[in-house]
């Protein structure tokens, strides 16, 4: 072989940077599939020195840490500088976890004690790292070490966590990775279908509107959202999501006159699709927008004020109409609701199944309304129950409901409904 491609081959296997073997490095030794006891180094406040003192001074700083790394580094350890801000001890075979224990213990102590002279700004960092550990064959010790790290990053910074199987962490992940699994394989074989909830009109007594509500349908049983929501969050699957529930539901009111209702998320209004996709649709199936009534949470507002704002305005004056879903939960305050001045507000279901023996649910609902009435907002109660639930909300001027009393979402129209 050429020199020229020896130093090639040398060079693509060690980081320039910092003069340690890289990811490429990294990846190709797991790859053996043997047994690691593996250890993954994060340095917690990287991103801040970075914003704060520039790359440069980011690059000196992981050149200072690779230093001390190398001189804390155990004899039959190899260490890999392996993404970013990661530096990875490798041990072939299985330590005992006592010794991983320890050991993790020993390099977090390390770095709370010393302190790391850039010269460059005269100026000695502190530096707190986060540690994940695991024993797993190849690749799998990886995943099982980011899992641990991840873990330990979100509760307590300069801590370490050892992948332990039978952790609350672990099992989440797993059930997590299992619907990321069911909504990939019910988009792909057509099973992610619309179901349709009545909306009642409580002067007339008759089904006016209709909730467009996700579900899968998977061995003759039906499967709520709420079961499968984060999947469809974490694997970026829902823009999806909510396309498919569009045109689903458009092609299902085009051959009647009622309104219908869709669920949008603060993420569709922030990759800014909806607009165009909404239009396209609704010309499609030929559809008044007026017909169209957007929900969406009153917090999407907190993602990009101004951003969000402009497009609801947009699709208003397309015709679009807007609702506020799940109104009195959290962070709900009057200021907001005026400020985007709903064509609806619903209000959240906690406060209606118990209305009629929860004082405090009657004074904040009754107060809901009245904001509501003076504003011109038309008001919608969830979780309508029975018929003592429907006779309050009644009474209390609540102008639609929405509930099981009526119907349970199906995937048909239920167009009639006689108390």
């Amino acid at each position: 072989m050429p020199k020229e491609d020896l130093s090639n081959e040398f060079y693509s296997y060690v980081d320039l940077l910092t003069g340690l073997e890289n990811r490429y490095a990294f990846f190709e030794y797991l790859e053996s599939n043997s047994l690691f006891s593996l250890y993954l180094i994060n340095l917690d406040n990287f991103s801040s020195i970075n914003n704060s003192y520039g790359y440069k001074i980011g690059d000196k700083l992981l050149v200072e840490v690779s230093k001390m790394l190398k001189t804390i580094k155990p004899d039959n350890a190899i260490l890999f500088r392996s993404n970013g801000d990661v530096f990875s001890f490798v041990v072939n075979g299985a330590v005992d976890k006592n010794k991983l224990k320890e050991f993790c213990e020993s390099i977090i102590s390390f770095f709370n004690h010393i302190e790391l002279y850039i010269q460059e700004i005269d100026l000695d960092m502190k530096v707190s790292i986060s540690m994940g550990a695991s024993i797993s064959n190849g690749v799998e010790s990886l995943q099982q070490a980011e899992l641990a790290l991840s873990e330990a990053k979100k509760f307590n910074k300069n801590s370490y966590l050892i992948y332990d199987s039978s952790a609350e962490y672990v099992i989440k992940k797993i059930e997590l990775d299992m619907w990321i699994n069911k909504i990939k394989e019910a988009l792909e074989d057509e099973r992610l279908n619309t179901f349709y909830q009545p909306i009642i009109n409580n002067k007339t007594n008759k089904i006016e509107k209709f909730e467009c509500l996700a579900r899968i349908e998977e061995d003759k049983k039906i499967i709520c959202p709420y079961q499968f929501m984060q999947a469809t969050k974490k694997s970026g699957l829902l823009i999806l999501l909510t396309k498919t529930i569009i045109k689903q539901s458009f092609k299902k009111f085009s051959n009647n006159a009622f309104e219908f209702s869709l669920n949008i998320t603060g993420n569709d209004l922030q990759v800014g699709y909806l607009e165009d996709f909404l239009v396209m649709n609704a010309k499609k199936y030929n559809i008044e927008p007026s017909r169209v009534i957007l929900e969406i949470l009153e917090d999407v507002i907190d993602i990009n004020g101004d951003k969000i704002i402009a497009q609801l305005n947009n699709l208003r004056e397309l015709g679009f109409q807007i609702a506020i879903d799940d109104f009195g939960a959290e962070n709900s305050n009057f200021l907001r609701l005026l400020n985007l001045h709903p064509d609806y507000l619903k209000i959240d279901g906690a406060f209606i199944k118990n209305i009629c023996t929860s004082k405090i649910s009657q004074i904040i609902v009754q107060a809901i309304v009245n904001v509501c009435k003076q504003s011109d907002i038309k008001v919608i109660a969830e979780f309508v129950h029975s018929k003592e639930v429907l006779d309050k909300v009644v009474d209390m001027g609540i102008d639609y409901s929405q509930g099981y009393y009526f119907s349970e979402p199906t995937g048909e129209l239920v167009t009639d409904f006689s108390s």
